[in-house]
């Protein structure tokens, strides 16, 4: 199994201009492959699904190759793999779906260390069922969410837990498939967040025991869409609010309007571009996909422990979190300065980060963040190499050295 960084840069034209592109976790970059994807998508004609004519095909095979690509890259089916603009919005249309069926009395879970799209569409469907919401607590000091708490959340009137596969400013990967167990046990089903874990490794919807598996292309090389797997007899089961004459089938069913045929062209390439990461080898696409994401993960975990490492040893420097399990995401402080005008000065050096509470609005109020501008996030994604983390080092360990001489 082999990980050329190199070569995996040269695909990528944006790092052409030399900047240090650590705010994967806020969108990666994309290849040159989708780029022209997207383009040639555009070039041939397409035309809106369900015609007669050449265009109108061309779209639907489009379609059909999109939610192939999406399923090989989850382990899921391609009729049980739901596109739509972003993940938040596909939340929302299922957290209206399920929230059809809840009555009160019933009970929901979620937890703290969610981004808050996979927190606040649930809680305000719970509030218009009458349902009550049960609260799965982080351990602020390590950014754990222990899995025993979930016995005494559980319940026979628990409907849904809702929880992350991978925080998105600690990167804290909680077990969900003992989270899911627990909650399959009492006839509860499961959505997992799994908008920062794809990118960081292999990913098996069925192992991690989600009924719903929800994940956004524009993290792992693509253009801004969204996808939500699902067994599609679950679908089926399930009743969104569309328009009379709209496609009753499923996955259909549950996408509104018209589809970016061209973007979902450049998703397909995306997951092509993902699976020869690891360069060429035996096996279908999927095979080809866990063999590269494995290699992703053991790459990403190498230069990770450089970046946290050279974080730690530097002076007014706060390190966010220490999971036993993570993908590459760094949350921190520099003493003297506020997150803000860190992430100023390190973009003034060319180096890419983010700053606040990056929508982990429950998490950064649990670690008591949340009033305070919360901190820096650096991530590491597949084409980030040893310069990039070089870089956000020195220009750190400028301000740190600046704020220690005053």
């Amino acid at each position: 199994m082999t990980f050329d960084v190199a070569a995996v840069r040269a695909a990528y034209p944006a790092l052409d201009d030399g900047t240090a592109y650590l705010d994967g976790a806020a969108g990666t970059q994309v290849p040159a492959a989708v780029i022209d994807a997207i383009t040639d998508a555009y070039r041939s004609g397409i035309g809106n699904v369900g015609g007669t004519f050449a265009a109108s095909q061309r779209a639907g095979e489009i379609v059909s190759a999109c939610r192939r690509a999406v399923a090989d890259l989850v382990g899921g089916v391609p009729e049980g793999i739901v596109l739509g603009p972003n993940t938040t919005s596909l939340i929302y249309r299922f957290s209206q779906a399920l929230g059809s069926t809840w009555r009160p009395g019933d009970e929901i879970v979620v937890s703290r260390l969610d981004h808050d799209a996979n927190i606040r569409p649930w809680l305000q469907a719970a509030a218009r069922a009458g349902v009550a919401v049960r609260w799965a607590e982080v351990d602020p000091a390590t950014g754990e969410l222990p899995v025993e708490q979930y016995d005494a959340l559980l319940g026979d009137r628990t409907r849904l837990v809702a929880v992350t596969a991978a925080s998105n400013i600690l990167g804290t990967r909680p077990d969900v498939a003992a989270i899911t167990a627990k909650a399959h046990a009492v006839g509860a089903l499961t959505y997992v967040d799994g908008v920062h874990a794809t990118p960081h490794g292999p990913v098996d919807v069925a192992r991690l025991g989600a009924d719903f598996y929800a994940t956004s292309a524009y993290k792992w090389s693509g253009p801004h869409i969204g996808a939500v797997a699902a067994d599609p007899r679950l679908l089926e089961s399930l009743s969104p609010d569309k328009l009379v004459c709209s496609p009753v089938a499923v996955p259909s069913r549950f996408e509104t309007g018209t589809a970016p045929f061209a973007d979902l062209a450049g998703v397909t390439a995306a997951v092509d571009h993902l699976a020869a990461l690891a360069g060429p080898g035996p096996g279908d696409r999927r095979e080809r996909l866990l063999r590269s994401m494995a290699a992703v993960e053991s790459s990403e975990r190498e230069l990770f422990a450089v970046m946290r490492r050279g974080l730690a040893e530097l002076p007014g420097i706060t390190l966010y979190g220490e999971p036993a399990h993570r993908t590459a995401t760094a949350y921190f402080r520099v003493a003297g300065h506020t997150p803000g005008e860190v992430s100023e000065r390190l973009a003034a050096r060319g180096v890419n980060v983010w700053d606040g509470h990056c929508y982990a609005w429950e998490l950064a109020g649990a670690l008591g963040l949340r009033d305070t501008g919360g901190a820096v996030r650096a991530g590491l994604v597949h084409y980030n190499d040893r310069s990039d983390v070089d870089r956000l080092l020195a220009a750190v360990a400028e301000l740190a050295c600046k704020k220690g001489r005053q």
